[in-house]
């Protein structure tokens, strides 16, 4: 796989409640041109809707965020997810990340973070809690003393701001939530997400 960070400008951030709508939300983000989707682990329903995913709808690139510890890791990997994020890392994290022969976007939030996590050669990460931890700005000033690290910036970006993120020359791509909106899945209204994913897809 090429890196997570090239392969769309916006990766859906998807928290599935109901399983039976992860394959047609999948397909309207593909047909939308997302390809690749985040589903995180704050449900039951996550690890199935991953399965779903990976098993009927191929052309979707599927993966399992929230990752929190070895056993997610494990499941998250069994489930059929093609990469992995975590929204903070420890030592012992990023070593079972390691080990998962994955691709994956550790999450870190300061310069020490990021910091070290390119001292073990991890040089792709995750910037989260991305607005709140202080948004283009801060994700800017980071270019300066890391410029051989680049960012998925995720976590309160909006679809006016994500165009601000991807005009920095350290992100490859941002996590979204926006794409995926509660009352659009409680509906089946996969048009709406279609429309959603086609907008994003545009932004680069």
């Amino acid at each position: 796989m090429s890196s997570l960070l090239d392969l769309t400008p916006v990766i859906p951030v998807v928290v599935i409640d109901d399983a039976d709508t992860a394959v047609p939300l999948a397909r309207a983000l593909v047909a939308g041109g997302l390809p690749v989707i985040e589903v995180t682990l704050r449900t039951p329903a996550a690890r199935e809707a991953i399965a779903r995913i990976a098993a009927e709808v191929p052309e979707a690139t599927v993966g399992a965020g929230t990752i929190r510890t070895s056993a997610d890791i494990s499941a998250s990997v069994a489930a059929g997810a093609r990469f992995l994020v975590s929204p903070g890392t420890t030592l012992s994290l990023v070593e079972a990340l390691d080990a998962s022969g994955i691709p994956y976007l550790p999450g870190a939030a300061t310069v020490s973070e990021a910091m070290a996590l390119a001292e073990r050669g991890v040089k792709e990460l995750k910037f989260f809690p991305a607005e709140a931890a202080g948004g283009v700005p801060y994700v800017k000033a980071l270019s300066g003393p890391l410029p051989d690290v680049r960012f998925c910036p995720t976590g309160g970006i909006r679809a006016d701001t994500a165009a601000g993120y991807l005009a920095l020359p350290n992100v490859g791509c941002v996590g979204g939530t926006w794409l995926t909106p509660a009352d659009a899945l409680a509906a089946g209204d996969w048009g709406r997400v279609e429309k959603l994913a086609s907008e994003a897809a545009a932004l680069r």
